[in-house]
């Protein structure tokens, strides 16, 4: 059996208000209390959901939650915003009705979360694919840009929204987003001017100066300091749990999602720093000559500024606060503004620009977001719209606010009552009218177009004269002091009724939620919103391209005589078509409520919550929704849920849902009048009948669980002993099977045992037998080895005997012959011993000198020239020759080392010496420098690697040079690049090649004796190259260039040796003219530097400093 669940279950306090008994304020108020204790922070009145702000995170929004209310009946789950959400939103698929939820309550009760809730909600629920998904983020990524723009912190929200929402979300046949439409109502643009202490401005300001780049700040002119902008509050300019610059990447993310391009962006935050930059300027007051005062501005930097992010002329705007230009028909009359009215011009132009700014972002967003097909659309409405607001001073913003609440109130009653009506006609059941308060006559005391007192404030701000808000509050006094819902202090005092609590400069409504106190100062002038129209031509004449959007009515070419309309009038017309969208919707309701006004977890302030519950006009709801029958279900889960208490419906009931349902209604025995049934659904009149029903429901399911309980022990207990006689039968079976195993296995192992003894037996019977036969064969081996030797030892002793003899007669013979030669040689021994000695002499003396030479040698370096001294005068020559040989073999040693491209180097030096030594005074601090060849690294430098990918051949040679210009002597940076067969000189900056010579059309180097860097590569005369003459350069590798050059020269085949001139004064071709260049020795001048000079047509002069 399917288990259902239902709010019933489980239920905390009552989860739907139209149940609680008995139905009184206080145990209202209680309720909430035990529901907001237990983190139960949602409550029904019927459809209707209470949001109680639980100020802290709950694990209650997350995916698992979003599947577990996903196409589940409204009560059949605990309250929550999400059972609403999906009613609406299947309501909405499944049934082809168009729905809007309205979410109201007051600041800080949680309205922008819910909103974006139910946002979330929708766009979890509907359709996936590329397209659907982008829309989604879209239109989700639309609240961080609103809520930047027209959010602010407040004293008792730290995200309250200064501005009313309503969002229409467009889906198609499948119930997939299509786009939306926002709409926007009465930005609280004041705020951008002035705070009340301890709130913020808006939070795009401060998102921007913390969150922006040092770069884009100094784009925008702009500092982070807060402290320097006067329209930016000091005391709450850092927000607990608010991070402002991770908000505005935030916001920068969401507004490229959205769709808007960067110069969009950029332009918008240019009109944010503008605005910042506006509150900046200050005025002072000056006297004219015929008396009249007028201001001027005391700082221009921040005009100046302002004036350069807008691209607007700084003199047309400074005029534009000095003067003000008034129009009738063909007059125009140009009047001064003081200090005052200057300050209100600074004011005015910063909220509408402000003001203007937020409508264009609606209209970009709407522009984006929008649905791109035509075909018709189903609608889901969100509205998220200011509460009722009651403060110690309230003005016109709280009148605006009050009277919209009204509206929707009225809407709420008139769509609650009508939804009730429907519901009662369509099942069938007789609908009885309700009494109810209704508001209407409150709307029309402000509304009413000839008597309302906003008719009566349009009419104050139109007519001529002089209009203060005294003069608007007495026509009030004179028109509505008879209204049942309106006192002022002169209506009370035409009564006699004395009441100090009313002001003479304010005026009283008694509203549905309670009497609210306005003053009437600011009245007028927040009504006509006036912008002069020389502010609004100035805005005109901007370059930039979003002021001139903002500002069409400033536009010369179409000047409009007749006044804007006021914003209570546009407020009104706005209101009106919000209420005329909402009647062709079906309504869902979201009453936010916030428990204190800390804005902290877990404090439930009983007062506070009592008057939003009274304001709100919650009881009066559950009164209407319990005028009837406070409880309706459908017959089957009605049937599903009850049918255990009746035999005749338990356990299953097989025909239609109603029949079971009167049957179990009639076995019950409850009052007829207490129930009626509808064609789909069943009725109860009475709380206490369905708690009734509910108490017997739970002694019915105990007593199903206790019997539930004793046939599961029963099978539990038998399916326990037959598993354990299965298990003794097995055990059993196992057992034999083991004992039989080890039994066989005993015995197999004693045959084992006995065959191994017998194998061992027979095994060294064998072996005794065959190591005596082996012991046989071994004694017959010895007894012979010792015959054959005793037989070999004698014949050995005999033949040692032989050759004893045979020996001594040839030592005896040897003997006899050499004292036969002594003899005859001792005749010669003295006539030849001088000889023998001396030679023995010499012999001995060499030996002692090449083996004491041997331990003195010199080190193996090339370039040690010391050499051990000789010891005897003989052996002068050897000696000498000695230390020529020892060198040439030590250079070779040497010289064995090297590597082919150090023999390159070497060959390269060496060359260099020939061809500069002794003859150019810059060749011995060229030495010890080696030569690289390649000083730009120009294959893995990728600033020249298009000039390296130009080079067909290999590179030998690339450094940077000065190439000389014949006109002034000064020097332009070349690269001078040299391959096998030409010389390249190239543009340093672009790499562009600007002259390519071939080795061959070059036919000599002029360089000067100095220590100077300057060459001059002449040119075979009537070559290509030769066109523009020769070159005359300079470089810090002048020895290495060279050098390179001539031996590149020399070893391409098809050309000559190169000849290198080396002279102190030479002559160079330059196109036509041939000039000569002389070097001179001078005092140093520049650090030390070569100078090159023109000193006339023919004659280059180029002073080498003397050197030490």
């Amino acid at each position: 059996m399917e288990v259902k669940t239902s709010l019933l279950d489980n239920m905390i306090g009552v989860g739907d208000m139209v149940l609680l008994e008995p139905l009184s304020e206080d145990s209202f108020i209680e309720n909430l209390r035990n529901r907001f204790d237990h983190n139960e922070i949602y409550t029904y009145i019927g459809s209707v959901v209470i949001s109680m702000n639980p100020y802290r995170s709950l694990p209650i929004f997350n995916p698992d939650k979003v599947e577990e209310y996903r196409n589940r009946n409204f009560y059949e789950l605990s309250p929550h915003i999400y059972a609403l959400a999906d009613e609406a939103y299947r309501s909405l698929r499944d049934q082809d009705k168009d729905q809007c939820i309205l979410i109201t309550g007051e600041s800080g009760a949680g309205k922008t979360e819910a909103s974006k809730l139910v946002m979330s909600y929708v766009a979890a629920v509907c359709g996936k694919g590329q397209e659907v998904n982008k829309v989604k983020e879209q239109l989700l990524q639309s609240n961080p840009v609103l809520e930047a723009f027209g959010n602010a912190k407040t004293v008792r929200n730290d995200n309250s929204s200064r501005f009313g929402k309503y969002m229409d979300i467009e889906f198609d046949f499948k119930g997939d987003p299509l786009g939306g439409v926002i709409s926007n109502y009465l930005l609280e643009k004041s705020r951008v001017v002035k705070q009340p202490r301890g709130e913020r401005n808006f939070h795009v300001f401060y998102q921007l100066l913390s969150g922006a780049s040092d770069d884009t700040l100094k784009k925008l002119k702009l500092d982070r300091d807060f402290s320097k902008y006067n329209y930016l509050s000091l005391d709450s300019a850092a927000v607990n749990g608010l991070d402002d610059a991770a908000n505005f990447r935030t916001v920068k993310n969401a507004m490229q999602i959205v769709g808007f391009m960067e110069d969009e962006v950029q332009s918008v935050l240019e009109l944010v720093a503008a605005v910042l930059k506006l509150g900046n300027i200050e005025f002072k007051p000056e006297s004219r000559c015929n008396g009249t005062d007028e201001s001027r501005i005391k700082d221009k930097n921040d005009l100046k500024e302002m004036c350069e992010l807008l691209g607007i002329e700084q003199s047309v705007l400074e005029r534009a606060f000095s003067y003000r230009t008034v129009e009738a028909k063909l007059e125009k009359v140009s009047t001064t503004l003081n200090v005052a009215q200057a300050y209100y011009a600074r004011d005015a132009l910063a909220k509408n620009l402000y003001s203007r700014l937020f409508s264009w972002l609606v209209t970009r967003i709407n522009e984006s977001i929008k649905a791109q097909t035509k075909a018709r659309h189903k609608v889901m409405g969100v509205l998220d719209i200011y509460g009722f607001e009651i403060f110690e001073e309230n003005s016109f913003e709280q009148f605006i606010i009050n009277y919209c609440n009204e509206k929707l109130q009225q809407i709420f009653i008139e769509l609650t009552l009508r939804e009730e009506q429907e519901e009662y006609i369509r099942e069938g059941i007789e609908w009885t009218n309700i009494e109810y308060f209704n508001n209407a006559i409150i709307c029309d005391l402000i509304e009413n177009h000839q008597s309302g007192i906003l008719a009566m404030l349009d009419e104050e701000c139109l007519r001529p004269g002089t209009v203060t808000d005294e003069t608007f509050l007495d026509k009030l006094n004179t028109i509505c002091a008879e209204h049942q819902h309106f006192e002022s202090r002169l209506s009370k005092n035409s009564k006699y009724i004395t009441d100090h609590s009313l002001p003479h400069t304010c005026f009283r409504i008694q509203h549905y939620a309670g009497k609210v106190l306005y003053r009437a100062e600011g009245f007028v002038d927040k009504n006509n919103d006036l912008l002069y129209r020389d502010l609004s031509q100035a805005m005109y004449k901007a370059n930039h391209s979003l002021i001139k959007q903002l500002f069409p009515e400033g536009n010369p070419a179409k000047v409009n005589l007749k006044r804007p309309p006021t914003a209570g009038f546009q407020f009104k017309a706005s209101v009106g078509t919000l209420m005329r969208n909402l009647q062709t919707k079906n309504p869902n309701y979201i009453r936010c409520i916030k428990p204190n006004d800390k804005k902290a977890s877990h404090i439930f302030t009983d007062s506070l919550v009592c008057h939003q519950v009274r304001y709100l006009g919650l009881m009066e709801n559950v009164r209407v929704r319990r005028a009837g029958y406070a409880f309706r279900q459908a017959y089957e889960p009605c049937l599903e849920r009850y049918k255990m208490l009746c035999k005749r419906t338990w356990p299953h009931w097989s025909g239609p849902a109603r029949e079971g349902v009167e049957v179990l209604m009639a076995d019950l025995k409850v009052p007829a009048e207490e129930f009626s049934y509808g064609r789909s659904k069943i009725f109860i009149r009475n709380p206490r009948s369905l708690f009734f029903l509910e108490e017997r429901r739970r002694q019915c399911l105990q007593n199903l669980a206790t019997l539930i309980q004793k046939i599961y022990r029963g099978w539990k207990c038998r399916t326990h002993f037959l598993l354990l006689k299965k298990s003794q039968i097995v055990v059993s079976a196992w057992y034999r099977r083991y004992a039989q195993q080890k039994k066989y296995k005993k015995i197999k192992s004693a045959t084992t045992v006995v065959q191994s003894y017998t194998r061992g037996w027979q095994a060294r019977k064998l072996l005794r037998e065959l190591k005596y036969q082996k012991r046989c064969k071994e004694a017959v081996t010895t007894i012979a080895a010792f015959w054959h030797g005793t037989q070999a030892r004698r014949e050995l002793k005999r033949l040692k005997e032989e050759a004893r003899r045979k020996h001594a007669v040839a030592v005896i013979w040897a003997y006899w012959q050499g004292l036969k030669v002594r003899r005859e040689y001792r005749k010669f021994f003295r006539a030849n011993a001088g000889k023998k000695i001396y030679d023995f002499t010499i012999q001995r003396i060499m030996q002692k000198y090449f083996l004491g030479l041997k331990s003195t040698l010199p080190s193996m370096s090339p370039i040690d020239k010391s050499w051990p001294a000789r010891p005897y005068l003989f052996l002068d020559g050897v000696h000498t020759e000695l230390r020529t040989v020892f060198h040439h073999w030590r250079c070779k040693k040497y010289r064995s080392q090297f590597t082919e491209e150090k023999k390159a180097v070497y060959e390269e030096k060496l060359e260099a010496s020939e061809i500069f030594k002794d003859k150019k005074a810059l060749y011995p601090s060229s030495v010890s420098q080696p030569f690289r060849g390649d000083y730009l690294e120009i294959s893995k430098n990728p600033k020249y690697q298009k000039l390296n990918s130009a080079m067909e051949e290999k590179v030998l040679l690339a450094d940077v040079v000065n190439k000389i210009n014949r006109a002034n002597g000064k020097g332009t940076a070349r690269i001078f690049l040299l391959t096998k067969n030409s010389v390249v000189l190239a543009d340093q900056k672009t790499g562009q090649v600007k002259a390519s010579v071939p080795l061959p059309d070059l036919t000599s180097v002029s360089v000067s004796t100095q220590s100077d860097g300057f060459f001059a590569l002449k040119l075979k005369e009537g070559s290509a190259s030769a066109i523009k003459g020769d070159f005359l350069l300079s470089s810090e590798h002048l020895i290495e260039i060279i050098t390179k050059l001539h031996r590149t020269g020399a070893t391409a085949a098809d050309s000559e040796q190169l000849n290198i001139d080396i002279s102190d004064e030479f002559l160079v071709q330059f196109k036509h003219d041939k000039v000569c260049v002389k070097f001179i020795q001078g005092a140093p001048k520049n650090g030390n530097s070569v100078s090159c000079k023109r000193k006339n047509n023919r004659l280059l002069e180029v002073s080498v400093p003397t050197t030490a």
